[in-house]
């Protein structure tokens, strides 16, 4: 089905830590609309497209799907309010105008569309956090550095504010994301195989593991296989880290992003004017 969900009621998701510079985005007078709209969009949005709106098995990514982010206010505004037929998407009727321009407001945000990008810490500190104290890059690549068992955050940084990068490293409710659904399986032989769930059918089950290696089991051949519904990543960053440290950390994100946008566009030496 070509039309994409844009909201999905779901449970309500307990609101995480926020930060020093979470108003830095949200100043002035808008600051009050944007605290509504996320209250809206956690207590009816977030369970199914993840705090940050980059999306889950349940619903599509709202934050980064270029059709979403090309749709203008009123359409989001409509598509809240009426839902999309033929869908899983219902419609919030019960939401007032004012409510539907705040979750309109803060969507804009979780996109990254507002006019002031100002990073809220240091960003070459944070690519040493990334790097090291905070062990981001055991699962999560930036430019082909990094691991390879959670999703790529090459672009997460240029897509996302920064309250909703500081969500995400906090959140200790995420929903994992589609394709990254960890398992342990033991074979008849007592082998015990633990790793990210690639491929899968009625009959087999593909995991790769930390090495980088993949294995293709037969389910016949094992005696157990468990899931894991919890994130493999840790949610104890808001104690690992100091509060400058998250912030170094998003502004290392948000500059990555930023920076390798930048390159692909700079001319090289020699290119045609």
């Amino acid at each position: 089905m070509k039309t994409l969900w844009i909201f999905c009621l779901c449970c309500a998701v307990t609101p995480v830590l926020s930060f020093g510079q979470a108003s830095r985005k949200a100043s002035g007078n808008g600051n009050s609309t944007v605290a509504a709209g996320k209250q809206s969009f956690t207590s009816t949005c977030a369970g199914c497209h993840g705090l940050d709106g980059r999306g889950s098995e349940r619903a599509p990514s709202i934050a980064t799907a270029p059709r979403i982010r090309k749709f203008s206010d009123q359409q989001l505004s409509n598509v809240i309010s009426n839902g999309v037929p033929g869908t899983g998407m219902p419609g919030f009727h019960s939401l007032t105008a004012a409510q539907v321009r705040s979750l309109v407001t803060y969507v804009r945000l979780l996109q990254g569309k507002t006019e002031n990008h100002a990073l809220p810490g240091n960003p070459e500190s944070g690519k040493q956090i990334y790097f090291g104290k905070g062990e981001c890059s055991n699962c999560h690549s930036i430019a082909g550095q990094g691991g390879f068992l959670g999703p790529d955050l090459t672009t997460f940084g240029s897509t996302s504010a920064d309250t909703a990068i500081l969500q995400a490293i906090l959140n200790s409710n995420r929903i994992v994301p589609s394709g990254y659904k960890s398992a342990g399986a033991t074979t008849r032989d007592g082998v015990r195989i633990e790793g990210i769930v690639r491929n899968e059918d009625n009959f087999s089950v593909q995991l790769q593991t930390q090495d980088g290696a993949f294995h293709f089991l037969q389910k016949s051949d094992l005696q157990n296989l468990e899931y894991r519904n919890q994130s493999l990543m840790p949610t104890n960053y808001g104690e690992r880290l100091t509060r400058a440290e998250l912030d170094d950390l998003v502004s290392y994100l948000m500059d990555a992003s930023s920076s390798l946008d930048k390159s692909k566009k700079t001319p090289k030496e020699g290119d045609a004017e």
